[in-house]
C-alpha cells in the first residue's frame, strides 16, 4: 500500500468512496452524491489552503482518502484543523485507516498544526476506535444535531493536541 499526495485525476475514485456514505448511511450528514468535478475541486480547495488531502492506493486502486480544513474562519484559529478519513468497504480493518491517519497527523505537525479534532456522527464505533486509538480524546458531545433519514443524530468531537 502507497499513502501519497491526491491528484485532480483521484476525484473519481475518491467520490466512488464516499457517495455511498452520503446515500447509505449517517456517517456523512451529506444528502446528495457528489460529483467528479465538485470533488475534484474539494481536493483543490484543501490543498491551495495549505492542507493535506492524502489517498491510500494498492495496485492503482484507491483504498481511501484523509484530509484536514481549517476549523472555522476567524484568525484566532488558524493552528486548528479537522481530520476525516473515509475507506473504501474492502479497506476496512486491514489498518488502512490507521496508516491514513498517521501520515496526514505527521503532515499536520510537519506545517505546524497545533490542534486537531475529529467530528463523529453516532453511533460509530469504528470511527470512534480509530480517533482513540491515534490518541484523539473525546471532548463534546451534541445530542440531535443533525437529522437525516428521519431521525436525528449525535455527534461527537475528538481532538488531538500535536505541538
Amino acid at each position: 500500500m502507497q499513502i501519497r499526495t491526491a491528484h485532480a485525476d483521484d476525484a473519481q475514485a475518491i467520490a466512488a468512496i464516499y457517495n455511498p456514505y452520503i446515500l447509505t448511511t449517517t456517517i456523512s450528514f451529506e444528502e446528495e452524491p457528489v460529483t467528479d468535478a465538485a470533488m475534484a475541486q474539494r481536493v483543490a480547495d484543501v490543498q491551495a489552503g495549505g492542507l493535506p488531502w492524502l489517498v491510500a492506493e494498492r495496485e492503482g486502486k484507491l483504498l481511501g482518502y484523509a484530509y484536514a480544513t481549517k476549523w472555522r474562519v476567524r484568525h484566532a484559529y488558524r493552528f486548528s484543523v479537522e481530520s476525516s478519513v473515509y475507506l473504501a468497504p474492502e479497506a476496512a480493518r486491514q489498518g488502512v485507516g490507521t496508516a491514513l491517519y498517521a501520515a496526514l497527523l505527521q503532515q499536520l505537525a510537519e506545517r505546524g498544526v497545533h490542534l486537531v479534532i475529529g467530528g463523529v456522527a453516532l453511533p460509530n464505533d469504528a470511527s470512534v476506535a480509530l480517533h482513540e486509538k491515534m490518541g484523539y480524546e473525546k471532548v463534546a458531545h451534541f445530542r440531535e444535531v443533525g437529522f437525516k433519514f428521519g431521525r436525528w443524530l449525535d455527534v461527537g468531537y475528538w481532538q488531538r493536541t500535536l505541538t
